[in-house]
């Protein structure tokens, strides 16, 4: 789940309090992504009770500051090196890693888009060699099959042209020039203004 693993990574570069996270996780989203203050801080419950986040000192305004455990960082690294398998749903896993990890300092996202392609030419390998046995070319079953292996298929060709579209947009840009420090703003309350897309 990217919000588990996206807000472990924004705590890997430095302690945040919840407002903070999201408004963190919005910034580097283009706000795609809504979260809600309920979902971070129970998120940052579960992370506590997993042993990858602490609790923190409180300051003057009364914000619990979260910082990340040794075992959260591993975490985030695993994260970052494993690629996504993608699921259905309209929350689209990859880019939200992507525009995260480009963010963050020392990610190496080449490498991470390497995963990525690595694993995503190897489901279209799968797809485009898998032909059921003993179905009717002409049949409906066959039509129904290749209805669903055709947009999987097309799916990944075009999730790896993707993945060469956005590396080929990182290497115009020194890996710095991409990196988001923790914004020293405070985030206002309430829910962000959506962004259109």
């Amino acid at each position: 789940m990217s919000v588990r693993q996206s807000l472990l990574a924004i705590l890997d570069q430095g302690r945040c309090y919840g407002y903070q996270l999201r408004a963190e996780f919005d910034r580097r989203t283009g706000s795609t992504w809504p979260l809600n203050v309920g979902q971070i801080y129970n998120t940052l419950e579960r992370l506590e009770r997993d042993g990858l986040v602490e609790r923190g000192a409180t300051d003057e305004r009364g914000h619990v500051y979260w910082q990340i455990t040794s075992a959260g960082r591993a975490e985030v690294r695993v994260w970052l090196d494993r690629p996504v398998e993608r699921a259905h749903g309209t929350r689209d896993e990859l880019a939200i890693k992507l525009a995260v990890a480009a963010t963050l300092p020392g990610v190496d996202v080449a490498s991470v888009i390497r995963h990525q392609r690595t694993a995503s030419l190897t489901q279209l390998e799968r797809l485009t060699g898998a032909r059921p046995a003993g179905v009717d070319p002409g049949g409906p079953e066959e039509l129904a099959r290749s209805l669903v292996a055709d947009s999987m298929i097309f799916a990944a060709e075009a999730e790896v042209r993707w993945l060469d579209h956005i590396e080929q947009r990182l290497s115009a840009h020194p890996q710095h020039a991409l990196q988001l420090e923790l914004s020293t703003e405070r985030p206002k309350r309430g829910r962000p203004a959506k962004a259109s897309v």
